[in-house]
Parts: C-alpha cells; sequence; structure tokens
C-alpha cells in the first residue's frame, strides 16, 4: 500500500498562508470534537510557535476547553527557558486562550531526559490509554534547514526507533542538546500532519522531501520527507521562498 500524496499548498505571502493555517486548524479542530469530544493537536517549536502565537488566538467559535495539547519535541529545560517550546507560545498563545491549564502537557525538566521521555509517554496515555500508538488529530511540524522536524536529525539513530512513542537523546547537533521528541511511528500514524515551511534556507530540503520519485530509506531523504502517513492527510504549506525549488521540480514534469 503507498502513502497518499502531500497535499501542497503553496502562499503569495506570509499573511495568506497563515491565515490559511488557521482556517484549517480550527476546521480540523471542529472535526475532532464532533467525532469524539476533544481535539489533540501538537505543536512544534521555532517558526510555527510564531505563526501560532501571532493570530491563532483571535479565532472565533473555537471549542478551546476541549483541546488537548501536546508538543511535538522539547527541549530538556526548565519550562521557563528561551529555549523551552513551551514557554515560547505561553504568552503568545496560552495566556490568550481558555485552553485549561491541565491540559497542555509539558515535561517535566527535573527528571532526566530518559526520565522525561517515560514521563511525556505517560502523559499522552491519559488522553490514549493502551499500548497502541496514539492517534494525535493534528500535528503542525516546521522543518529546519537541515531537514529536521520534530527532534528527528538527519542520520541520527533516533530515525529508526519502532516502539517507543516518546525518544531522548542527548546528543543532538542542534543546542540544546537533550531533548525529548515524538518518533516516527506516532507522526506517521496522525490524522493529520501540516508542515509549515517558510525561507529559502528551507527549499532545497523541502524539495527533496516532496520528491516521491525517492523512498523514505535513501540516503539523501531528509527526516521531513520521511513524514509519509498511510491512513491521514499529508499537508505542506509554503511560501514562494521555501516553494521555489520544488516549483521548478515541478514545472519539469
Amino acid at each position: 500500500m503507498s502513502a497518499p500524496k502531500p497535499i501542497v499548498h503553496v502562499a503569495d505571502s506570509d499573511a495568506a498562508l497563515a491565515s490559511t493555517v488557521y482556517d484549517y486548524v480550527v476546521e480540523r479542530s471542529a472535526k475532532a470534537v464532533k467525532e469524539h469530544g476533544f481535539f489533540s493537536i501538537c505543536l512544534s517549536g521555532g517558526s510555527v510557535a510564531k505563526l501560532v502565537g501571532d493570530g491563532l488566538w483571535k479565532k472565533k467559535n473555537v471549542d478551546w476547553p476541549a483541546w488537548r495539547v501536546f508538543f511535538c519535541d522539547e527541549r530538556h529545560v526548565n519550562l521557563d527557558s528561551e529555549d523551552s517550546n513551551y514557554n515560547a507560545l505561553q504568552d503568545t498563545f496560552f495566556a490568550k486562550v481558555p485552553i485549561k491549564p491541565e491540559h497542555v502537557y509539558t515535561i517535566n525538566p527535573k527528571l532526566t531526559v530518559e526520565g522525561a521521555a517515560d514521563d511525556y509517554t505517560a502523559k499522552i496515555r491519559i488522553v490514549y490509554p493502551g499500548s497502541d500508538i496514539p492517534k494525535f488529530d493534528l500535528m503542525l511540524l516546521g522543518m529546519g534547514p537541515d531537514g529536521h522536524t520534530c527532534s528527528l536529525f538527519p542520520g541520527h539513530p533516533l530515525l529508526q526507533e519502532k516502539t517507543k512513542i516518546v525518544a531522548s537523546l542527548s546528543d543532538s547537533p542542534k543546542p540544546p542538546p537533550a531533548r525529548i521528541t515524538l518518533t516516527l511511528p506516532v507522526v506517521n500514524n496522525a490524522h493529520c500532519v501540516m508542515f509549515i515551511v517558510m525561507g529559502s534556507s528551507k527549499t532545497g530540503p523541502a524539495a527533496k522531501a516532496l520528491d516521491l520519485n525517492k523512498s523514505v530509506d535513501d540516503d539523501d531523504m531528509p527526516p521531513a520527507g520521511k513524514v509519509r502517513l498511510y491512513h491521514g492527510e499529508l499537508h505542506w504549506w509554503m511560501n514562494q521562498a521555501a516553494a521555489a525549488e520544488y516549483q521548478v521540480q515541478q514545472a519539469k514534469k
């Protein structure tokens, strides 16, 4: 069985990209709440956190109390650290919407990084009990200039992780080195994944990740390209700068 093709959206401006993403997140939220009474979303840091904080909180008619918020990855730092993905969203998003604090699932930085990963697995099991791979309603993923997503980096052994749903690493090539991350089996099991990719530094990795002629096991396939959902929707939202090389590829077909 082959994975469905990613749905690629190229926005004319960053503002148009943000508006479209906000609308789609609200649509997915309403769908999930109608189907099973809550909406599970996994957020990323960096440019994704900035986009969320810039305006998602302004959306109307959102059942915020039904949200269950997790993080695609997190740095093993205190929650008030400038490096914390949670902290990047605390004032810009969480403080502005009525999501219950107990429904925002953060790491416990007092534990070892390995312990924090195990503890985060237990927190996911609050919403998704049992031993099955959780099926999150939506993941908002970013991508680095090296093609990494979550804290899954090119050539790293965690790309081969098959059993854990949350893994730890202490050797991240991007500081800080100690982190926890959702694993590829979890990402690929989501109902919907949305990549949000902006900037010219991302254009080469984006084109490689979206090259469906390549196998996910190819040596030069970036981690973002290993996200191939079999039972969900995979979207890529890009601005013109990030999509430039991909558009050249498409024009040649």
